[in-house]
């Protein structure tokens, strides 16, 4: 019995977000402290070109979250990471156990001049199930649920409006509410070097991504394709 309840408490434990009081110490040496993106050669660290602008989402597990965004024309580095928790500097075991609060997310650099937040947030939306609040498919955990960050109130106007867009056509196709966490930008911690463009260095690798079959037209905008 005192085994099923252990258990029972740990599988629970995955599905709720701890507080102040019982996530994880953490500690305050970064993960790593350097790594060039697999496919951009590029450092995924800052400080980036003064043109570009960030986001910061997850969808799920972020091996084919990364590789989704990497292929994006315009988006000049992605990294892996932890977002949207309390524990500082956490390594991936920690996250998976449900005691840090944070998602895997994906870090995304991206050139405004040809893409732009909208095209961003619409392919977060359309290629994942943003109703399925803490778990994606076979995945589930906290760690897993759908998350978007903002770094001004001009984002998460735009933000907001496309969720809610989606939401409407999602619920006219049978699909419960949108469950994605929106929040203001909080700290980003970078995931272990072998997380990095996972899928470039492994191929045959598990990749979760999927999402509804909905299309989002919210927020669509056309850039004409770089001739160089």
């Amino acid at each position: 019995m005192g085994l099923l309840s252990d258990y029972l408490e740990r599988k629970t434990s995955k599905l709720s977000l701890p507080d102040a009081n019982n996530a994880l110490a953490g500690r305050d040496q970064a993960i790593i402290t350097q790594c060039l993106h697999e496919v951009k050669r590029a450092s995924i660290f800052p400080p980036f070109d003064e043109k570009y602008k960030s986001l910061v989402l997850a969808m799920g597990c972020f091996w084919g979250a990364e590789k989704l965004m990497w292929q994006i024309p315009g988006v000049a580095v992605t990294a892996a990471g932890y977002a949207g928790g309390i524990t500082k500097n956490p390594t991936y075991e920690e996250v998976c156990s449900g005691a840090t609060g944070h998602s895997e997310a994906v870090l995304v650099v991206y050139d405004t001049a040809k893409v732009n937040l909208e095209n961003l947030v619409k392919t977060f939306f359309e290629n994942h199930d943003p109703t399925q609040g803490n778990r994606q498919g076979n995945d589930i955990g906290t760690q897993y649920r759908s998350l978007i960050m903002y770094d001004s109130k001009e984002e998460l106007d735009i933000i907001n409006s496309i969720r809610d867009s989606y939401d409407k056509s999602l619920q006219k196709a049978g699909y419960p509410s949108i469950t994605t966490e929106i929040a203001p930008r909080s700290d980003f911690f970078y995931a272990e070097e072998y997380h990095q463009q996972y899928l470039a260095k492994n191929p045959m690798g598990y990749c979760s991504i999927g999402g509804t079959g909905i299309s989002c037209q919210a927020g669509l905008v056309t850039f004409e394709k770089e001739t160089s």
